[in-house]
């Protein structure tokens, strides 16, 4: 019986996968190239990198706000509130997650940044503030493209959101030796609301007056699918913005990028290989697995740079390794999402 629903399953999912439209199928082809564009953008035309980077709310890019909200909202808007409930009663995935960003990842990418990047402190700095920084944004996007337990990752999401305004100065103050961490409370509270709130409210707003108006079928087969592409062109449009602020640096300094990049590759190949193995070994079903591995991570990158240009500087060292981060996160979570999708067939089946 179990068999037979598990192959009926694979089966939807395969049925799917070729039904996607031309955006998704190839969704990996389009990042690519919108790095492309972005880089090329940074390289050739600052002066659009420079403008969409000068247009900011308190720290936080108007632009890449307004993007990142259309990335988050048809993340949500499909969630119900007794999935929420639901996950609300599994609180190890929770546990793993605070302990993943909070307990393991400080100190890991401390040693990391120390070993790989000794005899440049600033260039320390900026490594250990982007470690210091668990994702409350664009993960969500992530868990939706590898198919993970939404509600989980959302109440996950949120908890790593609100931890965020007690353990960031003191962490940091303490892998960084320093005192006096300036917290910029008005960027996370933003975020919060920008990432987390308004999106939710947003979506169970208009999933219940779509239900009511037009219907479920309506809602699954017309609305859902509209809201996807939606999210793709956003995911895109981003990338090219995002790219696009330090193109040029990028590009002149490959070698520079790479030194940088190098302990965040290991932070982040560290804290998948733990996380996800445990997922399994702990006999979680894939969707909660992929959950507390993309939580565990992935970076806030806004309130890492926002530490950095005030602590250091906007041309310093530690500003420029915070800005490295999150562009090598696109790809490497994309690659995490690929990963989970291609291995998820070997987890347990989620219960309803």
């Amino acid at each position: 019986m179990q068999e037979g629903k598990a192959l009926k399953e694979e089966q939807a999912f395969v049925e799917h996968e070729a039904s996607l439209g031309l955006f998704e199928k190839y969704l990996t082809l389009w990042i690519a190239i919108c790095i492309v564009v972005g880089l090329l953008i940074g390289r050739f035309v600052p002066q659009f990198g420079e403008f969409m980077d000068s247009l900011k709310f308190v720290k936080l890019s108007i632009p890449i706000g307004i993007l990142l909200f259309f990335m988050m909202y048809p993340t949500v808007v499909g969630i119900r509130f007794s999935d929420i409930k639901r996950a609300a009663r599994n609180p190890k995935p929770l546990l793993v997650t605070i302990i993943a960003n909070w307990v393991i990842a400080p100190p890991l990418m401390t040693f990391y940044a120390n070993t790989i990047l000794a005899g440049n402190p600033q260039y320390i700095a900026g490594v250990i503030l982007l470690g210091l920084s668990p994702c409350t944004a664009m993960v969500m996007w992530w868990m939706f493209l590898a198919k993970g337990d939404l509600a989980q990752g959302l109440i996950n999401t949120a908890i790593n959101a609100l931890l965020m305004l007690f353990l960031y100065a003191p962490l940091a103050g303490l892998y960084l030796g320093v005192s006096g961490i300036p917290v910029p409370w008005d960027l996370i509270a933003v975020s919060v609301m920008i990432f987390i709130a308004l999106p939710v409210a947003a979506g169970a707003i208009s999933r219940k007056l779509i239900l009511k108006n037009k219907g479920e079928v309506w809602f699954n087969n017309t609305y859902i699918p509209s809201l996807g592409k939606i999210s793709i062109i956003a995911l895109l449009t981003t990338l090219i913005v995002l790219f696009s602020f330090e193109g040029e640096i990028i590009l002149n300094n490959p070698l520079l990028v790479a030194y940088l990049a190098a302990p965040n590759l290991l932070h982040y190949a560290t804290m998948i290989t733990w996380t996800y193995l445990l997922g399994y070994f702990a006999g979680w079903a894939y969707e909660t697995a992929i959950d507390t591995t993309l939580i565990g991570s992935s970076s806030h990158f806004e309130v890492a740079i926002a530490v950095a240009t005030t602590l250091y500087g906007i041309g310093s060292g530690a500003a420029l390794a915070t800005v490295i981060g999150p562009l090598m996160e696109v790809p490497l979570m994309l690659s995490l999402v690929k990963l989970g999708l291609y291995t998820r067939k070997h987890f347990p089946r989620k219960k309803n």
